[in-house]
């Protein structure tokens, strides 16, 4: 039973128990009110449970935040008649061709967790790169990324495993593991502990109440750190809601949009109201709501060569007139492959940031989110409202991304010149000894 129909029959059973006993003046003692009027006592009881249900979800529409979660088979995969949409994603995966990929994880900062969902003391197992690991977060409140499996037989610490410390103890046979460095700390039964006995320790942060690990095919350190969004960390702008989305397709396929101005014009135009299936986008009748958006994609110079920056103005067309009073004005800074701020401008409806998160779950697996954060002082329904047309948006992405094919020579026009220019710059998060596709082929269910 969920949150508000919990609410809503405590205080239908409490208003019905009120009405239900209250004595009468008239008479011999005192007689139980349902006995008298019955069906009016049943009427208010349905009337206060429905009013505590339509009071619970008016607060939730106006204050809470707004979740979107989608699954790998939600979206994107066209369902013909007597078929399911898993029935129908399998089958595209299945005939759909690759073309020649490039390495399948690039080296970079990627998200693992937001930060609400591991409280102090726990411990998750989460797949990222291809790899299980086992975040967790210490008695001392730090989180730490560790791999899952132990080295002793091979237990996977994060199911069953307990904190201890700062430690992270496996459920088999109690060995304890350093967050700090993954190597082992107790053995509960050994004299001593050998020297060589660790897991691998991942570098990880905490920022922007997100989780992030960094990944090096070369085991390198961090070559650069995720900044601080100061409005976030002092509660300026306060979380207002995320969606969530699994796509199938190359990681490198997601963030060369910034790249390809042209799909803009096309497949973004329509309104939101048309919705996301792309066969029907482009309906005639509700021509009179269309979006112009004006972009400019730029890569950033040392020391911040792993930026580039996508400025975005958004415009909206009704009934074929430009409406200057609703322009939203957008700013997108990737941070290698994996992050992207959009920082939006409403004018006199305020301000806040969208943090995007792209991590690879498996080689063409990409786990995606979008959190928005906003001014703590303005209603809440204007950033839920910015997220779901947001959302739609990018799920008419998502059709095309889960059913492409990638091609490492496109066939491209000089106005198409940005693409290129954004995979050259998206090359220097490859190395030589990055993992490609024929390394995981046999891992894949295509």
């Amino acid at each position: 039973m969920s949150a508000e129909k919990r609410a809503a029959a405590v205080v239908a059973l409490a208003a019905g128990a009120a009405l239900v006993t209250t004595p009468l003046d008239s008479g011999v003692g005192a007689l139980p009110l349902w006995s008298a009027a019955g069906p009016r006592a049943a009427a208010a009881c349905a009337l206060a449970a429905l009013a505590v249900v339509a009071a619970w979800r008016l607060c939730r529409l106006l204050f809470g935040p707004l979740v979107i979660l989608r699954t790998a088979d939600d979206v994107g995969y066209v369902a013909e008649s007597g078929r399911s949409k898993a029935q129908a994603a399998n089958e595209a995966r299945r005939r759909r061709r690759t073309g020649d990929l490039p390495p399948v994880y690039p080296n970079g900062w990627y998200k693992v967790l937001d930060s609400c969902a591991l409280r102090r003391g726990d411990v998750k197992n989460v797949t990222v790169l291809g790899e299980q690991v086992a975040v967790f977060r210490g008695e001392d409140g730090e989180a730490h990324v560790l791999d899952a499996y132990c080295a002793h037989l091979g237990a996977n610490l994060a199911v069953g495993g307990q904190v201890k410390g700062n430690c992270l103890e496996c459920p088999f046979h109690g060995w304890q593991y350093s967050g700090s460095d993954g190597k082992c700390v107790k053995i509960p039964y050994a004299e001593k502990v050998p020297e060589f006995a660790k897991v691998r320790h991942w570098h990880s942060c905490e920022v922007n109440k997100q989780i992030l690990v960094w990944f090096h095919c070369d085991g390198e350190d961090p070559q650069w750190a995720v900044p601080e969004i100061q409005q976030i960390t002092k509660g300026e702008w306060v979380y207002r809601g995320r969606s969530e989305h699994f796509i199938n397709a190359h990681i490198q396929e997601i963030p060369e949009n910034a790249g390809d101005f042209a799909h803009l014009s096309h497949l973004h135009k329509p309104g939101i109201i048309s919705g996301t299936d792309l066969r029907y986008i482009h309906n005639k009748i509700l021509k009179f709501f269309q979006h112009d958006w004006k972009l400019q994609w730029e890569p950033e110079s040392k020391p911040n060569q792993h930026c580039s920056t996508l400025s975005l103005k958004h415009c909206f067309i009704l009934f074929g007139r430009h409406v200057p009073q609703l322009d939203l004005d957008f700013v997108a800074t990737q941070m290698g492959p994996g992050v992207v701020f959009l920082q939006c401008h409403l004018g006199l409806l305020g301000r806040g940031a969208i943090i995007q998160c792209v991590t690879p779950v498996e080689p063409l697996l990409q786990h995606v989110t979008h959190t928005i954060f906003y001014q703590s002082n303005m209603l809440p329904l204007i950033p839920k409202f910015i997220l779901k047309a947001e959302t739609i948006q990018f799920e008419r992405d998502v059709m095309i991304w889960n059913n492409k094919k990638y091609i490492s020579k496109p066939l491209i026009v000089k106005e198409d010149a940005a693409i290129q220019k954004h995979r050259r710059w998206f090359s220097q998060f490859y190395s030589e000894n990055s993992p490609r596709m024929q390394y995981q082929r046999d891992n894949l269910d295509f």
